[in-house]
């Protein structure tokens, strides 16, 4: 008999998570580091596409059990408040990954994942055709690694992948507020610098999340200083910060967000969601891709991996797995990074906004090129 194989899984995001789900379900032995305990808060602007929404509600996920507002319009707005308005054509649905990722969590625990939360993961040694993860003290070994470990961390630097080192000029912030605004909108709000997004994430709850050029915070000191001599200045985020009422006490944050190409194995590592790639925010599809590329990653392994692993299988593995993801993922992140630097500058936003007034349905095949079909969900 073949030995089972075991599959560790490095971070505990949507990519993590539904790798996790997958791969138990499919008799795997997977066990998940993630150094937080759920549920927690992510800088994350919390808006699913439809095009996800099939595949989450055949893993027992529900979002409208969770109450998640339904998004259907999209305004984007110059730093001047000049708009355009289009309709999403597949539609999507804002949901707290605080609430979302404790759903999976759950999920996953029930399918039989063990999970290691709140320890920190020091080192991933590949040797032998054998996995050995440090945390905790411990040394865990599994036939199979996955990186799922977000934007950016420390275990980039460990692995000296070289997007780690390129120094990226953006920061993110993150609130929850209340105030009066469409619950089946989303919009995206520019100024200089960068590009803020608001929408419904269910209940009476929005969504209101940022990329700033780090060089704000840099000259003005403080992240609410920012907020009044930057953002402000579009005078639609000038209303929103004078008279939102904001629920947390201090926004979360994440700073050197990078949106350069990543290598997508590192010293055999598979690497899974933003830690593979990252699509520009304003595209507003990072969270279904991170879920899609799970489904990827998990059916490569399932259809190479289910009787046992050896060096001829990893690199059939590794193979398929890149040829898969740049098919279904190269061209639009290529496109997201294409289309960022349309937005986030006075006079560069106001004319892409003017030139998209003039021609509304570019707006929505632009919409397309980053968003892709509904996934397949298959039989079981």
């Amino acid at each position: 008999m073949s030995k089972k194989t075991k599959i560790f899984i490095a971070g505990g995001g949507l990519a993590g998570l539904t790798n996790a789900i997958l791969l138990s379900k499919a008799g795997f032995e997977v066990c998940l580091a993630e150094r937080k305990f759920y549920p927690f808060h992510r800088v994350c602007g919390e808006y699913v596409s439809n095009e996800a929404l099939p595949f989450l509600k055949s893993l027992g996920l529900n979002p409208e059990d969770l109450q998640a507002s339904k998004l259907e319009k999209l305004i984007i707005a110059a730093p001047s408040g000049k708009t355009i308005h289009a309709p999403l054509d597949l539609g999507g649905f804002g949901i707290s990954r605080y609430t979302l990722d404790e759903q999976l969590y759950l999920i996953a625990k029930q399918q039989g994942v063990e999970f290691l939360l709140g320890e920190k993961i020091t080192d991933i040694y590949f040797h032998d055709e054998q996995f050995n993860i440090s945390l905790a003290g411990k040394t865990y070994q599994a036939d199979l690694v996955i990186g799922a470990f977000g934007k950016r961390s420390n275990l980039d630097k460990q692995l000296q992948r070289s997007s780690f080192f390129k120094r990226s000029p953006y920061m993110g912030v993150k609130y929850h507020v209340k105030l009066d605004f469409p619950k089946d909108t989303i919009r995206l709000d520019n100024f200089e610098g960068g590009y803020c997004g608001l929408n419904s994430i269910g209940t009476d709850s929005y969504c209101l999340c940022y990329l700033s050029e780090n060089r704000h915070l840099k000259k003005y000191g403080s992240i609410a200083t920012v907020e009044e001599q930057v953002l402000s200045k579009n005078p639609f985020l000038r209303e929103v910060f004078r008279n939102a009422e904001f629920i947390w006490d201090k926004p979360e944050t994440i700073n050197e967000i990078a949106f350069e190409r990543k290598t997508l194995i590192e010293n055999h590592i598979l690497m899974c969601g933003d830690t593979a790639g990252m699509i520009a925010p304003l595209c507003g599809n990072g969270m279904a891709i991170a879920i899609h590329s799970a489904k990827i990653l998990s059916s490569c392994i399932v259809n190479i991996c289910l009787d046992g692993i050896n060096p001829s299988k990893r690199a059939q593995l590794e193979k398929a797995y890149i040829q898969t993801w740049q098919q279904e993922f190269a061209q639009r992140l290529f496109i997201g990074r294409t289309i960022q630097k349309l937005f986030g500058h006075n006079q560069v936003s106001e004319i892409a906004i003017g030139s998209l007034n003039h021609f509304p349905k570019l707006l929505s095949f632009l919409v397309k090129q980053t968003h892709g079909k509904v996934f397949k969900v298959e039989s079981t």
